[in-house]
């Protein structure tokens, strides 16, 4: 919206603006048409301005209409009674016109106001919904364990005490996942992302991820083949990592254990492609659209989570400038494919030159 000043230069200039084109026109649409000119423009300031600056516009209008227009012509008086009356028309009609398009400019703001209140409410519900889950089940694993170790010290086995703190860790990767992944919705909201570029050794970054999920990954394959002459990317190598982690954790939680989950990074003319494809079920064509929604996650699924991890996903990418697209593969399955613009060091692989 504009200052108040603005608004009352802008609307006063599109009246004198409108006036001066109807002037050098008025022998042939005639000065009556010049009327519904001028109550377009007056229609056009209430769709954007307060309502002063568009009663000021119309008071204007209907005063330069007299003077420029209705003979006798430079003056303010009016030479027949018919014109008088549709003076008179213009007058009440133009305010009417300004205050009723107004009033439905506010209404539609009003209502729209209360849809984003609803929307804003109901995503908090399902985030605390999701939380509810997602956080009590780690904490519960976390203190049920310590509340065992302590309790039975001095009977528990070497072997039983270390699976209970590998319990413990395992549940505190788990928080601190959902921790950083609403830190970094956060950051993605609040508009703070902003890439800190650096070289990257793409290869050894997939590795490191990789890793990182070893205990989630378990029951699942992940298969990568390094490119031996892959080039260094200046990315944001943090934003890349956590795109990747949230990529294949996601294939990790949605596709059948004993499956294969693929991750293939290569330079593609200007841009870095990385691609992480699953061996699951795919997404329905319908919900393809809405995946990278917040909160969103499959109906058909009672696999939890916060539903953030894609939407974390596109909106680092697209920070980076880059873009993601998702596609079910013919032989089932689905690919995530990562294309971010970068710069790259010169041992370049030969077959995309």
């Amino acid at each position: 919206m504009y200052e108040r000043k603005k608004q009352y230069a802008i609307s006063i200039l599109l009246i004198l603006l409108t006036a001066v084109l109807c002037f050098f026109v008025v022998d042939l649409i005639g000065y009556r048409a010049v009327a519904l000119i001028l109550l377009l423009a007056v229609s056009v300031n209430a769709i954007l301005f307060d309502i002063l600056p568009v009663m000021l516009s119309a008071l204007l209008s209907a005063l330069i209409w007299n003077f420029l227009f209705i003979p006798p012509v430079f003056t303010l008086h009016i030479g027949t009674a018919e014109d008088g009356l549709m003076f008179l028309m213009y007058f009440v009609i133009a305010f009417i016109n300004a205050v009723l398009t107004y009033k439905i400019r506010e209404y539609e703001q009003k209502e729209q106001d209360e849809e984003k209140k609803a929307n804003a409410i109901k995503l908090y519900n399902t985030l605390l919904n999701s939380l509810s889950h997602e956080l009590r089940t780690p904490i519960a694993t976390i203190i049920g364990s310590v509340d065992t170790i302590k309790d039975n010290n001095t009977q528990l086995s070497e072997d039983m005490r270390n699976e209970l703190y590998s319990e413990i860790e395992t549940a505190g990767y788990r928080l601190n996942r959902q921790v950083e992944n609403l830190l970094s919705m956060s950051r993605l909201e609040a508009g703070i992302i902003q890439p800190k570029k650096d070289w990257c050794d793409l290869n050894e970054l997939v590795f490191t991820v990789i890793h990182d999920l070893r205990e989630d990954s378990r029951n699942h394959t992940i298969k990568f083949v390094p490119r031996e002459n892959l080039p260094l990317f200046r990315l944001d190598g943090g934003l890349v990592e956590q795109i990747l982690h949230n990529l294949i954790y996601n294939a990790i939680q949605y596709t059948p254990e004993n499956t294969v989950i693929s991750i293939d990074v290569e330079r593609v003319n200007l841009y870095c492609r990385i691609t992480v494809a699953d061996c699951g079920k795919g997404f329905p064509e319908e919900e393809i659209d809405l995946v990278f929604d917040k909160f969103y996650r499959l109906n058909r699924t009672g696999t939890g989570g916060t539903g953030l991890g894609l939407s974390i996903v596109k909106g680092f990418t697209e920070a980076m400038s880059g873009k993601v697209t998702l596609q079910n593969l013919p032989q089932g399955g689905a690919q995530f494919i990562i294309e971010i613009p970068s710069e790259f060091s010169q041992n370049v692989d030969p077959e995309h030159e």
